[in-house]
C-alpha cells in the first residue's frame, strides 16, 4: 500500500501535474485500489468543510496586508531607515537586508511577498554601493525566509489548522526563534565580510540627525505589529479578527502616504486573489488526501511501522529532519507541509515531542528548503526581480544561509525552551 501510494505521488510529481491536482488524483486512485467504498463522493463536503473554516479566512487577509503595505511603499520607508541604523555594522546594506527582512516578517506572513518586496527596494541601493551581488542577493532570499517564522505567519496558521494546535501559542513560538536566526544571518554577514572585505560595497555616512529623523518610518511596521500580534494577546481579538485589523491599519497607512488609487486597490486585489486561491486549493486538496489515508488506514499503518521499530526518539527526529531536508529539494514548501505533517506530526507527538516546538522546527525546515535548489522558491523569486545574471549567482550567495539555519535547527534540538519559553505565558 505505501509502495504504490508513494509510487503514484512521485509520477505525478514528475509529470510536473500541479500539486494541488497531483493532491486530488492521488487520494481519489487510492482510494479506488484499497477501499470498497465510493470514498469520493466526500470531496464535496470536505471542500465545504475546509473553504467555510473560520480560521482560514486570515489567510487572504494576511496576505492582502502583505500586499497594502508593499504597494503602499512602506517597504521602501523602513528600509531606508534601517540602512541608516544598521549601516556601520560590517556587510553595511547586507545587514539592512536582513533588518527589513525581519521587520517586513513581522507584517506580512509571507516569505515569498517578504523576499519579493525586499529586493524591489534594496537591490538598486546594492548595484548603486557596488556590493558583491552574490552575496547581496543571497540575504535577501535567506531575509525572505523569516517571513513565516516571525509571527504573523500564514505557514504557522496552516500547521495548526492541520494539527489542530493553538495559533496564538505558535506565534508566540516563533518570536524568539525568529530574532536569533536574524540574529545568526547578521553574524554570518558580518564575519563574511571582515574575512573578505570586498563583498561590502562603498561605505555610507550617516549622521545622528538623520538617524533620528529616520525612526519615523519604522513606526508603521511597528504599529501594524502591535495591532496585529498586540490585539491577540490582549485578548480582543483572535488570529483571524487580528488580520481584519491589520488590514484596516495598514489600509489607514496607505492613506496617509496618499498612495491609494484606482490602480493600487487592482494590484491589491489581484495579488491578494492569486495567492490566496493557490493556497486554499491546496489545503482542499491535501485535507481530501488526509481523509483518503485515514480511511484505507494508510496513516495509522506508518505511525505503528515507525513506532514498532523501536528506534529512540532522536533518532526518528533525525530521521524526519533528514526526510524534510531531502523533500525540500524537489517539493514546494507549502505542499510538503499539507502532504505530510498529517502523517509525521502524530508519530513524533506519541513519542513525547511538544506539537509547538514541532511546529517551528518544521518551520525552519521549509526555510531551508526555500533557498535550497533545485526548487528553492525564495531563489526564483529574487532572481525574477533582479532580471539579470544567472540564478546560480543568487544559490551559492544563500549557502552560508542556509548552514546558519542548519545551525538554529542544532540550537532548537538541544534547547528546546528556545521556543516553548514563551508559550507559558498563553492558555
Amino acid at each position: 500500500m505505501i509502495a504504490i501510494t508513494l509510487a503514484i505521488l512521485l509520477t505525478l510529481l514528475v509529470l510536473s501535474v500541479p500539486v494541488s491536482a497531483a493532491l486530488i488524483v492521488l487520494g481519489l486512485s487510492i482510494g479506488e485500489i484499497f477501499s470498497g467504498f465510493p470514498l469520493y463522493r466526500v470531496l464535496g463536503e470536505i471542500t465545504w468543510s475546509a473553504s467555510t473554516d473560520f480560521l482560514l479566512l486570515s489567510i487572504p487577509l494576511f496576505v492582502m496586508l502583505g500586499e497594502i503595505l508593499l504597494r503602499a511603499g512602506i517597504a521602501k520607508r523602513t528600509y531606508n531607515a534601517l540602512n541608516k541604523w544598521l549601516s556601520w555594522l560590517p556587510g553595511g546594506l547586507l545587514q539592512a537586508n536582513i533588518g527589513t527582512s525581519a521587520l517586513f516578517a513581522a507584517t506580512s506572513g509571507s516569505s515569498v511577498a517578504t523576499a519579493a518586496t525586499i529586493t524591489t527596494v534594496a537591490l538598486p541601493q546594492g548595484r548603486r554601493y557596488n556590493y558583491s551581488e552574490k552575496l547581496f542577493a543571497g540575504s535577501i532570499a535567506a531575509g525572505g525566509t523569516l517571513g513565516i517564522l516571525i509571527p504573523p505567519s500564514i505557514n504557522l496558521i496552516v500547521y495548526g489548522f492541520l494539527t489542530n494546535t493553538s495559533i496564538p501559542r505558535l506565534f508566540l513560538a516563533g518570536i524568539v526563534p525568529g530574532v536569533l536566526l536574524a540574529i545568526l544571518f547578521m553574524l554570518c554577514i558580518a564575519v563574511a565580510c571582515l574575512i573578505k572585505p570586498e563583498l561590502s560595497g562603498d561605505k555610507q555616512n550617516t549622521s545622528w540627525k538623520e538617524r533620528l529623523e529616520s525612526l519615523k518610518d519604522l513606526i508603521p511596521v511597528l504599529l501594524i505589529f502591535l495591532v496585529v500580534i498586540g490585539s491577540i494577546y490582549a485578548g480582543l481579538a483572535t488570529p483571524t479578527e487580528s488580520a481584519a485589523l491589520g488590514v484596516l491599519a495598514s489600509l489607514g497607512l496607505a492613506f496617509y502616504y496618499r498612495t491609494v488609487s484606482v490602480s493600487f486597490f487592482k494590484q491589491v486585489f489581484e495579488g491578494t486573489m492569486r495567492t490566496s486561491s493557490m493556497i486554499m486549493l491546496i489545503l482542499i486538496s491535501a485535507n481530501f488526501l488526509n481523509f483518503i489515508l485515514d480511511s484505507i488506514g494508510l496513516a495509522e499503518m506508518l505511525s505503528d511501522f515507525v513506532i514498532n521499530l523501536g528506534t529512540s526518539p532522536i533518532y526518528t527526529l533525525m530521521v524526519v529532519i533528514g526526510l524534510y531536508v531531502v523533500l525540500g529539494f524537489f517539493i514546494e514548501t507549502l505542499s510538503l507541509m499539507v502532504i505530510t505533517v498529517p502523517i509525521v506530526a502524530p508519530i513524533l507527538v506519541n513519542l513525547g515531542y511538544d506539537p509547538i516546538w514541532f511546529g517551528i522546527l518544521l518551520i525552519l525546515l521549509i526555510e531551508m528548503a526555500l533557498i535550497t535548489p533545485p526548487v528553492g522558491l525564495n531563489l526564483y523569486v529574487v532572481q525574477g526581480v533582479r532580471r539579470s545574471g544567472s540564478i546560480s549567482d543568487v544559490m551559492i550567495g544563500a549557502a552560508p544561509f542556509v548552514f546558519m539555519i542548519g545551525v538554529m535547527i542544532v540550537l532548537m534540538i538541544i534547547f528546546p525552551e528556545i521556543s516553548l519559553y514563551c508559550t507559558q505565558f498563553v492558555n
